[in-house]
């Protein structure tokens, strides 16, 4: 039903008084006490005061601290009070706790967590990169020697390709690898070659899963692949020409 905007309205029969909402809960600090209204000033100093006490306790303590405040702050994060009392358990004989390493993480405000997680990723991403870098260190020292031995790098790149294609065609993979790998286990190929070693045939039986293994194992031993002690050395070299020969 429309209404006519050009009769006057009828006036609203008044009702019961409407009492209004009562206020805001506010402490009497924040009311003025004369009037009973809210200060709001001082609710926003109060409230910028209890920001600043909440970031104060998310962060680090300012340079300035005093040391009860670094104190009172390590103790709420559980960060030790001295880099000593890190308390790391090494995953890796290698990523042992170091004392200039959680002196670092000490001053960097880092707790017993934090400096546990740190030593194991060392372990877990470190370690293969030190690994594969050695192996290729070694490798390096080991091709060097061999140029020294066969007068030069290019006379022993000639030797290399008929190295790969006799033993390629006369010794089994895993014995034929094996010996690639190290300066004596070349020179031993090149000594096969020329003499033309019988019973190393590629079709002789392979050598069984137990006595590879085991002489694989010995080529992880640090006297085969960093001291390089020539003994040891010799005897995996053999212990390859022996199988090979079954």
């Amino acid at each position: 039903m429309s209404t006519d905007l050009l009769q006057p309205s009828t006036p609203k029969a008044e009702g019961p008084a409407v009492t209004p909402p009562p206020g805001p809960d506010v402490p009497e600090k924040f009311r003025d006490p004369e009037t009973g209204e809210v200060r709001v000033d001082a609710l926003a100093k109060s409230y910028r005061e209890l920001e600043r006490r909440l970031s104060q306790r998310l962060g680090p303590p300012p340079a300035d601290a005093s040391p009860d405040a670094l104190q009172r702050f390590r103790e709420a994060m559980d960060i030790p009070g001295c880099p000593e009392d890190y308390a790391i358990t090494p995953t890796h004989s290698l990523c042992c706790a170091d004392p200039a390493v959680n002196a670092r993480l000490h001053d960097a405000h880092f707790t017993q967590a934090q400096a546990q997680l740190v030593y194991e990723l060392a372990a877990e991403s470190l370690l293969p990169l030190v690994a594969e870098a050695a192996a290729q260190y070694e490798a390096d020292r080991q091709r060097e020697k061999l140029h020294v031995y066969f007068g030069g790098s290019e006379p022993f790149r000639r030797v290399a390709a008929q190295l790969n294609a006799w033993g390629g065609a006369n010794l089994p993979p895993p014995v034929f690898q094996a010996l690639s790998t190290t300066h004596e286990g070349v020179l031993a190929l090149a000594q096969m070659m020329r003499t033309g070693e019988p019973g190393l045939a590629k079709e002789a039986s392979p050598p069984t899963a137990a006595s590879e293994s085991e002489l694989r194992q010995m080529m992880r031993d640090a006297r085969y692949w960093r001291s390089r002690d020539p003994q040891f050395v010799q005897r995996v070299t053999e212990g390859f020409r022996k199988l090979a020969g079954k």
